[in-house]
């Protein structure tokens, strides 16, 4: 009886050491693509006006975009929400200035550029940021 107890206990602690030692399997993450873009600025002495239209159903990414190109030197005077979805990322030239439209497409990763002039937005570049656009890493922003 006691050798029975006794095997039954050394059964239990084994049993109790290989599931506290078994560790479990990992979870995989899913990890963004990194940023494609490249560290392009705004000319010194040139302000450069900027729209940016989220053109997603990712809540933030237009904000994402906004503080992208304010970190460097682009002044986003406008932040807002596209009625229209797109899956890439459009930059538009709106003052006749396709260098900037180019820079700042240069910057998001390549996006594609069209020109159509439009003085009534009061804005040099417009930038409706797509599905694909994926923001680079980047400090906390409280």
């Amino acid at each position: 009886m006691v050798v029975a107890v006794a095997a039954v206990v050394i059964a239990a602690v084994g049993v109790s050491v290989l599931v506290v030692r078994r560790r479990p399997t990992p979870v995989p993450v899913a990890v963004a693509p990194p940023f494609q873009g490249r560290d392009v600025h705004a000319p010194d002495g040139v302000r450069i006006k900027v729209e940016v239209l989220n053109a997603t159903r990712t809540h933030g990414l237009g904000r994402r975009a906004t503080m992208y190109l304010r970190d460097h030197g682009f002044d986003v005077v406008s932040l807002g929400t596209s009625p229209d979805l797109r899956d890439t990322t459009l930059v538009i030239d709106r003052s006749g200035h396709p260098e900037f439209a180019h820079l700042i497409a240069q910057g998001l990763g390549g996006a594609r550029v069209e020109s159509r002039p439009d003085s009534s937005r009061y804005v040099d570049v417009s930038v409706m940021v797509g599905a694909g656009w994926r923001p680079p890493a980047q400090p906390f922003y409280p």
